[in-house]
């Protein structure tokens, strides 16, 4: 089904004021993607409705933290490469398009044992993609960023054209945009049954009842939730994680002076950001963290000891000895066995319903350019960008 085939592109958005509100596309989870999606598709003149359980931006989304790294040349597979520079694309667009930073170009240094299995790949996806890459020894990434302290059998890559994007302002300008082109959102709304029915499909909520031709699931933690409603489950699991912002002892990892880093150590695999905006330096652990069981509230900061801890640890080995841990917050991943993305349409559903979901933690970066690509899965039945290594038939 492609809905392109029965919707007319003049046909701008409207609610209906009785019965049923009729929509084009719902949109469950107006996080990064959901938003994205919702403002590609309402600038083609389609009628969206997104809705979330919370109000975008908000602190239970993964847009929430103010900054995430986005990065090209990709250790965690090279077929996450096309994605990525699509997405660089794309925010730079929608920072020309509303006078908006979004972007700043802080360079990414990629750290790791000489043998490390993240390093091989950063290298494998700059040579395939002929990106702009430093491989630079510790000593020599010591010599030029004092704020390092590397052991000798450690080796940085360095991307210069990478950096960090303002995730809670994106989320705002996707919203804005979407409001302005005749979209409409509906926070608050918690989902209560999922009607599939020969002609379209109706979203029972507390706010209202909502129908549509077609649905987009990016509800993010929340998935199978959702998807419980068409008695289909992925498998996803949801782990608490956690992440902190330092002190730092002298102007050496201001923005400008110090790049944003990917580390993967002998500690465990740790990202950063410089200090911008006078915010300190914020640093997280990738890998690690703890099921979280989302019908409970997150576990606040410093529950356990290994939230300080393990950041700490990194903090003043890699870093500084004298940095010194401000503040942290928790977090949510939802997580595939593979830690790669699920974008595809639900099994069994006459491809009515489409998912994102499993962004696994390193998804942000792509928001613009799996937006993009789920309208095109809506307008035209297909993507430009490659979708096939995020099918769900592969787990």
């Amino acid at each position: 089904m492609v809905l392109n085939k029965f919707i007319p592109r003049e046909r701008r958005y409207s609610i209906e004021k009785s019965g049923y509100k009729v929509h084009d596309v719902i949109i469950i989870g107006a996080g990064s993607v959901g938003m994205a999606t919702g403002y590609y598709l309402s600038k083609q003149g389609v009628r969206v409705l997104l809705l979330d359980e919370h109000d975008p931006p908000h602190s239970e989304g993964s847009h929430h933290g103010d900054t995430r790294i986005i990065r090209h040349a990709y250790g965690e597979g090279s077929y996450y490469v096309e994605l990525a520079l699509r997405s660089q694309q794309l925010w730079t667009e929608l920072e020309q398009e509303v006078g908006a930073t979004i972007f700043t170009q802080t360079g990414v240094m990629n750290v790791g044992l000489k043998s490390s299995d993240y390093i091989r790949g950063v290298k494998e996806s700059a040579e395939r993609y002929e990106l702009p890459l430093e491989i630079i020894s510790a000593d020599d990434v010591k010599k030029r960023w004092q704020g390092w302290q590397l052991p000798d059998e450690y080796v940085g890559c360095y991307e210069s054209t990478s950096g960090v994007l303002y995730s809670e302002v994106a989320i705002q300008v996707y919203r804005d945009g979407v409001l302005k082109h005749g979209g409409c959102i509906v926070p608050n709304s918690t989902i209560r049954k999922v009607i599939h029915e020969k002609d379209n499909v109706t979203v029972e909520t507390n706010i209202g009842d909502y129908s549509a031709k077609q649905i987009i699931i990016t509800a993010g933690a929340g998935t199978n939730g959702v998807l419980a409603h068409l008695q289909t489950q992925l498998p996803l699991t949801t782990v608490r994680k956690t992440f902190s912002w330092f002190k730092q002892p002298d102007t050496i990892y201001d923005e400008g002076e110090f790049p944003a880093f990917a580390c993967d150590t002998d500690l465990g695999m740790y990202y950063g950001f410089p200090n911008m905006n006078g915010a300190g330096v914020k640093i997280g652990r990738h890998d690690g963290g703890y099921i979280r069981d989302m019908a409970k509230p997150n576990l606040p900061f410093g529950h356990y000891t290994d939230d300080e801890g393990d950041v700490s640890a990194f903090a003043t080995k890699f870093l500084s000895p004298n940095i010194v841990h401000r503040k942290g917050l928790p977090c949510t991943y939802t997580l595939t066995p593979d830690h790669d993305f699920i974008i595809d349409y639900v099994p069994g559903y006459q491809r009515r319903f489409i998912v994102a979901a499993g962004l696994s933690g390193h998804g942000f970066k792509f928001a613009s350019a799996i937006g993009e690509a789920l309208s095109d899965l809506v307008m035209e039945g297909k993507s430009e960008v490659d979708l096939t290594p995020f099918s769900i038939n592969r787990l």
